[in-house]
């Protein structure tokens, strides 16, 4: 099997994975990946249901956008992931959904603070929101526009720390070196936004972690001394 099979394999399952954890409704949202060494992205057509969803669907674009396999148009989203793929040279693959909590939060244009350590494992510190987008920006290049603010936001952030972002008034993206390791991440972003939403709730005075705590808990699973799990 060709390298790019392979990808669109990988895309196709990530995808899949979206809807069986309940992170998309209808159309919405969507999964990409590249291949570094070709400068290829694999990215799901757009508005094509995920019910009908096959990997021969999927559509191969360059870095610029312009489609070198498929017969469909890409996901309208597609500037945005080449946006960020641009910017955050570690990254192989992005997610975008509209699941519900932390979709509210972006509503709500507050970041999702780090409560508790099932957060500090995957994301060392809040998940930043973005500036809202100007009026040039949105009746532009609108798509392309969104992966800025995404990129403006992560100045002084570690995008493989925390890497999450809530667009404001839209949704989350979530990316990762692999197809399933941002699917894996769009699932936890959720069930964190989730229970953040609820510990809110319960106590608004409620801080965020201690810094030694997050760090513990992030650095034990991805720092260079890692030592949760097998090797």
């Amino acid at each position: 099997m060709s390298t790019i099979a392979l990808l669109r394999a990988e895309v196709l399952d990530a995808n899949v994975e979206l809807v069986r954890h309940g992170l998309v409704v209808h159309a919405f949202g969507n999964a990409s990946a590249i291949d570094r060494e070709l400068g290829l992205v694999v990215i799901k057509p757009s508005g094509v249901p995920y019910d009908e969803l096959e990997a021969e669907m999927l559509v191969v674009t360059d870095l610029e956008g312009r489609v070198v396999e498929g017969p469909f148009r890409p996901s309208s989203d597609l500037p945005t992931h080449l946006a960020l793929y641009k910017a955050f040279p570690q990254v192989g693959a992005v997610v975008h959904t509209h699941s519900r909590f932390a979709t509210i939060w972006a509503q709500a244009g507050q970041e999702v603070p780090c409560l508790g350590t099932t957060h500090a494992d995957y994301f060392r510190g809040a998940i930043p929101v973005t500036d809202a987008m100007t009026t040039e920006e949105v009746e532009s290049a609108y798509e392309w526009n969104t992966g800025q603010v995404i990129v403006r936001r992560f100045a002084n952030l570690d995008p493989m720390e925390i890497p999450a972002v809530l667009v404001r008034g839209h949704g989350p993206f979530c990316w990762s070196r692999s197809a399933r390791g941002a699917t894996d991440l769009a699932v936890i972003l959720e069930e964190v936004a989730c229970t953040t939403w609820h510990s809110v709730m319960l106590n608004p005075g409620v801080r965020p972690l201690a810094p030694a705590l997050r760090d513990k808990h992030f650095l034990r699973k991805h720092g260079p001394g890692a030592y949760y799990g097998q090797s």
